[in-house]
């Protein structure tokens, strides 16, 4: 992955950086149903279901109209990490670019600690341990 950690306000990756997630990638360009479920449910904090998701995606892209969708997700998604309508407005990614908005966004989360793959429960178990575990503190007077 990106080896830089992701600051606020900017993308971790480029949104012609596929290849950074080999797995991701082939898995968009062959299903790209699942990988905008997972981004859903994800950034939608778990109110849009992988599956419902992934469905709507496989009947809106039956009529060619899949954009209007999932550029939704990529608003939420920048709303989230204030990241910047970059190279321009969602809708235009998504229509112009689809396969490689549905990865950059997808790695997006990866990068920043999320695995879309465990859904939204268990992304939000984990960082509420994260949160809330207290620092370990050494016994004894050791400086």
């Amino acid at each position: 992955m990106n080896s830089k950690s992701p600051t606020l306000g900017q993308w971790s990756t480029g949104l012609y950086d596929c290849f950074e997630d080999y797995g991701n990638c082939c898995l968009t360009c062959c299903c790209p149903c699942v990988t905008v479920g997972r981004t859903a449910e994800i950034v939608s904090r778990g109110a849009t279901s992988c599956c419902a998701a992934g469905a709507t995606y496989v009947l809106l892209a039956y009529f060619g109209c899949q954009c209007l969708y999932t550029c939704t997700f990529r608003d939420k998604l920048r709303a989230l990490f204030s990241l910047p309508e970059d190279p321009c407005a969602d809708c235009c990614v998504h229509f112009w670019c689809a396969p490689c908005a549905i990865c950059q966004e997808y790695r997006e989360l990866v990068n920043r600690g999320l695995d879309p793959s465990l859904g939204w429960e268990l992304n939000a178990k984990k960082m509420e341990a994260a949160v809330t575990s207290a620092p370990s503190v050494a016994r004894g007077m050791a400086r």
